[in-house]
């Protein structure tokens, strides 16, 4: 598996809120979720009461998109990801490594009763005008 560029993978990093867009029964939803990136498995991991919309429509369909954005008024700082992939519940093999990883970033979450979920990518889209005006970086994964 061929990891996503090291400019795509440092933006991931140095941010913590993604917009999660969701669809079921042709009836879109968007949430803001924490995150935190395990690189090595090319996914994010969240969390989420299993009674939000956002879940329920996972539950459905677990293809999903996301953002994650830069907040900025300067053209040329304009900095943001476009990605697909799939949300689903962490594997029992897995399950404990994605639990470390979301609360070494996030400690306050071990006092929260809610669900970890993993957003396997599946493909990003990567907007920095800071490499020039427009500059787009793409990442597929060869699942």
């Amino acid at each position: 598996m061929e990891n996503p560029d090291k400019r795509i993978i440092s933006f991931i990093r140095k941010h913590h809120v993604l917009t999660l867009a969701t669809v079921s029964d042709n009836k879109p939803w968007c949430a803001n979720c924490f995150y935190s990136f395990m690189d090595d498995k090319n996914m994010l991991v969240f969390t989420s009461d299993n009674a939000t919309q956002h879940i329920k429509n996972i539950n459905e369909n677990s293809q999903v998109a996301a953002s994650i954005v830069l907040e900025t008024k300067v053209i040329g700082k304009i900095q943001g990801i476009q990605l697909t992939g799939e949300a689903i519940k962490p594997s029992a093999e897995i399950a404990n490594q994605v639990k470390i990883n979301y609360l070494k970033r996030f400690p306050f979450a071990i006092l929260m009763n809610t669900s970890l979920w993993v957003l396997i990518i599946h493909q990003i889209k990567f907007t920095d005008n800071s490499l020039g005006f427009g500059k787009k970086l793409f990442w597929k994964n060869e699942l």
